[in-house]
């Protein structure tokens, strides 16, 4: 439990900064332009770094690529999946306006429900980790090609 136990605190803290940041879009009405959600990517990114790194820090003799890689998708799914769900919760009983202002905001003609849109955010969350973690990765793997700096 305790290797599993840091990613879910890093998840439900990104997932914390993702809805804050989208509540402030919110305020300001700007959470119906998909621009702004390019920023949840960094968002994301950096909390899987800070806990890959802190990962590696706790355990520097047993950690290897997949240990790092697993801890960095865990972090990402939490965090994806409680955002998710409070975007889903938000859509649907919050503010009910705001899922046609968002769809005509996109202009693409789409008929999509509440669940669909849902789907495309947790799919864009897991792409989003799975991306930021084999970056990160690239930077805390051992390298057998040069002695390493532990």
């Amino acid at each position: 439990m305790k290797k599993v136990s840091l990613p879910i605190r890093f998840g439900l803290v990104i997932s914390a900064v993702l809805i804050a940041y989208f509540l402030t879009l919110a305020l300001f009405h700007k959470h119906i332009n998909p621009v702004f959600s390019f920023f949840n990517a960094v968002i994301t990114a950096f909390g899987i770094f800070e806990t890959v790194r802190l990962s590696k820090l706790e355990n520097p003799d047993t950690f290897s690529y997949g240990e790092g890689f697993k801890t960095g998708v865990i972090t990402g799914f939490v965090a994806s999946l409680v955002f998710t769900v409070f975007f889903l919760l938000y859509a649907t009983e919050f503010n009910t306006a705001f899922l046609p202002e968002l769809l005509a905001t996109i202009k693409g003609g789409f008929d999509a429900n509440a669940g669909m849109v849902a789907f495309v955010v947790f799919i864009m969350g897991l792409a989003t980790t799975v991306i930021a973690t084999l970056v990160t990765m690239q930077y805390f793997k051992n390298s057998k090609n040069i002695a390493q700096n532990k």
